[in-house]
């Protein structure tokens, strides 16, 4: 799992470093409801930057991400990020209460860093899936055939080409 998400963070860190990726971090697209990549990018960030800080306190809340607008505009800024994170991520397992907010409801759910790591990873392959489409549609280049597709997808189609 570690290695795995190594690996997606740093496709990441690829597609921020093609020529074209700061016109088309901020471009907004149609079928991301006029959204941005940067933005999906920031969101993935701050998902893992709120697990990491959490990770010592043993409590994580999405919820209360900090939302830094810079993130998603420029991306040397995401690229600085993903390296903190990859830097910082691999730790040893241990008890994490998430902490969320729902219908008003105040929700403390025990998982652990292992568990909240994998959450992370399938986050970041779903919004991976959502700017491959974004990228699709302004006919930029995708920085691998299997950027956006979730590991066990990967390994079926690998067995049914066999």
């Amino acid at each position: 799992m570690l290695s795995s998400s190594k690996k997606i963070l740093t496709e990441l860190i690829s597609l921020l470093q093609l020529p074209q990726a700061q016109e088309v971090y901020t471009t907004p697209v149609t079928i991301l409801s006029d959204g941005t990549i940067g933005q999906h990018i920031r969101h993935i960030i701050e998902l893992y930057t709120c697990l990491l800080e959490g990770y010592h306190r043993g409590c994580v809340n999405y919820d209360e991400r900090k939302r830094e607008l810079i993130i998603e505009t420029i991306p040397a800024v995401a690229i600085d990020k993903l390296h903190l994170i990859i830097a910082h991520f691999e730790k040893a397992d241990k008890l994490i209460i998430v902490e969320a907010c729902l219908s008003n409801t105040n929700l403390q759910i025990q998982s652990s860093y292992y568990r909240e790591l994998l959450y992370n990873l399938e986050h970041c392959i779903h919004h991976q899936a959502l700017i491959r489409a974004a990228l699709i549609a302004l006919q930029q280049e995708i920085v691998s055939d299997n950027f956006g597709i979730a590991p066990s997808t990967i390994q079926y189609r690998q067995q049914c080409a066999q």
